[in-house]
């Protein structure tokens, strides 16, 4: 009887520590901040939204924000959180720790796989979401508009094997912000205004060199650009895709597709491989407005 009574009082134990350990875990169906996901070599904060309606083994959204942005305002102005309780994804909303809010997309920390950027504060931020949860690895993503859709690209190129897809919503190709001083989120004019112009190869060794040596798959990318943007001007639609198509070896020249008023009127889809797709908006400035739905097919949670 008293042994009984021993692994009932030891059963009673395990189950409250299981119980505290889950009461550290966000809340469902809200904005959550995670003040301690590891290693944040750049103060870069966390927040994050877990579905009420969270799948069985959940896919992940990292939903990055513009300049001037916050992770509340990308939450809010975004459609993920809502899309999220209908296919069970997680979201990871990083916020950026400067004045102004833009992205270091510019340090050759943040352009190192594991350099101690803001990159790799991101990489870790998922890191520790699938460790919480029982995350399909095969499923995890990311996006982000404006200074957010460098970082989606910069994120692309550093830590290749950590996501399946990218959308970028009106950025640069990764490394086209970088510093020739080092400067952590410096704005770089001459990318800024579309005159970092350089062959598909070229781009393509830019994005292979922020992870020396890595042979490994890496994420397929979408770009959507606007024909009127004057904040990161529209050459920048075309050295974005031959920086992606150089890294799949796709001929950027030689597309597979090219669909007018696709997914919309006055958009254009140019379609150059299973792994990569182009979006150009005549008549939209900065920035291309997101297409939820959408993004749900190219993630494979939609068909």
């Amino acid at each position: 009887m008293a042994r009984f009574s021993f692994l009932n009082v030891l059963l009673y134990a395990l189950t409250a520590s299981a119980a505290a350990v889950g009461a550290t875990l966000p809340k469902a169906g809200s904005l959550e901040h995670v003040p301690d996901f590891g290693p944040n070599p750049t103060n870069v904060s966390m927040y994050i939204y877990v579905p009420n309606k969270l799948a069985a083994e959940p896919g992940i959204v990292v939903a990055i924000h513009y300049c001037t942005g916050t992770a509340e305002a990308y939450y809010t102005g975004s459609p993920y959180a809502k899309l999220a309780e209908q296919y069970g994804f997680i979201v990871i909303y990083p916020e950026s720790p400067y004045e102004g809010k833009c992205w270091d997309v510019s340090s050759k920390a943040t352009l190192t796989h594991n350099g101690g950027g803001n990159s790799n504060s991101i990489a870790n931020m998922v890191a520790w979401t699938k460790k919480q949860y029982q995350v399909d690895r095969s499923k995890v993503f990311v996006t982000g508009s404006s200074s957010g859709a460098m970082m989606t690209n910069v994120m692309a190129a550093t830590y290749p094997e950590l996501f399946s897809a990218g959308i970028a919503y009106s950025g640069v190709a990764a490394g086209c912000f970088m510093s020739a001083t080092d400067q952590v989120q410096a704005w770089n004019s001459t990318c800024s205004q579309g005159k970092s112009v350089a062959t598909p190869e070229v781009w393509a060794g830019v994005a292979k060199a922020m992870y020396p040596g890595y042979n490994g798959p890496r994420p397929k990318m979408q770009i959507y650009h606007g024909s009127a943007d004057t904040a990161l001007l529209p050459p920048n639609y075309n050295e974005t895709c031959k920086q992606w198509a150089g890294v799949f070896g796709y001929k950027y020249d030689a597309p597979k597709s090219v669909v007018e008023n696709t997914p919309e009127a006055k958009y254009e889809t140019t379609t150059w491989g299973d792994k990569l797709q182009g979006i150009y908006a005549t008549g939209v400035g900065h920035t291309v407005p997101i297409h939820g739905e959408r993004d749900m097919v190219w993630f494979g949670f939609a068909h």
